[in-house]
């Protein structure tokens, strides 16, 4: 990793740690937030090395993990009792083609789908699956969970690769398309979700101690880290308000929306670039 000048400011580190954890719980999308809001406020996170912002994000990733592996400890402790057959099935098959799909094509999408252009059509088609799926019937409870909804799980997370998308948003379409009530469709988005997390934060962690980081960069790293920690433990409130039989529409269309700013300043980008 090449250091430079340009370094990550402590207090926007601070701001997009604490930003990450409500983003990572609700289905907004995390990566595509990391990304706009930066770049809508016109803060230099953009002009950093791109290396260097694929290591803040893991970092955020590592304190999100944690504090879910904390707020979640009971749910995480009876499904490690109740761990069988169809739940291995069910983690299985709800990993493997985001784990297949990840080293794959991670690099090529992370190099032409990162920008915010792309982000914005990542945004709008994600709201259109959630809105779409939401209009299905409540009919399944997570117990009638089999290898087909672990497979179409797993679909929606490998979409999620896509910066927009949102890896809760995806999976909570996908179970909300298969028929699960609402409560149970985020239980199982949760569920299959937090291996796929915290599989990537160690190998994503791993390669990030291997490379080391630049020394002005440390102090920034651990403010992110920390403050993306405290911010999701904080926040695990919000996975008992979206569970509350609520509806996905508020989400889609909180994600038109900031898709619509993206449109917005890209056009008054491009229309200032014709008058120069």
């Amino acid at each position: 990793m090449s250091e430079q000048p340009a370094a990550l400011p402590l207090r926007h580190a601070l701001a997009l740690g604490v930003l990450h954890g409500p983003a990572e719980l609700l289905p907004i999308s995390s990566s595509g937030h990391i990304t706009l809001v930066p770049w809508l406020l016109r803060w230099p996170y953009a002009e950093l090395d791109p290396e260097l912002r694929k290591a803040f994000e893991v970092a955020l990733h590592a304190g999100t993990a944690a504090a879910l592996l904390i707020g979640l400890r009971d749910e995480v402790g009876e499904a490690a009792r109740g761990l069988d057959r169809r739940r291995i099935e069910l983690i299985v098959l709800s990993f493997a083609p985001a784990g297949i799909a990840a080293f794959a094509f991670e690099r090529p999408i992370e190099r032409r789908l990162g920008t915010p252009a792309t982000i914005a059509a990542g945004l709008v088609l994600g709201s259109l699956a959630m809105a779409l799926a939401d209009r299905a019937p409540q009919e399944r409870p997570r117990e009638d969970a089999g290898w087909r909804d672990a497979l179409a799980l797993g679909l929606a997370q490998a979409t999620a690769l896509v910066p927009g998308v949102s890896r809760n948003g995806a999976t909570l379409a996908a179970a909300r398309a298969r028929g699960f009530t609402r409560e149970d469709a985020n239980a199982l988005s949760r569920h299959v979700a937090l291996p796929i997390i915290v599989a990537a934060t160690v190998l994503k962690g791993t390669r990030l101690l291997r490379r080391g980081l630049p020394p002005q960069t440390r102090a920034a790293f651990a403010i992110g880290t920390a403050a993306s920690f405290a911010s999701t433990l904080g926040s695990t409130w919000l996975i008992r308000q979206v569970e509350r039989d609520r509806s996905l529409a508020p989400y889609a269309a909180y994600r038109f929306g900031l898709a619509g700013v993206v449109g917005w300043r890209l056009r008054r980008a491009r229309a200032a670039a014709l008058r120069a």
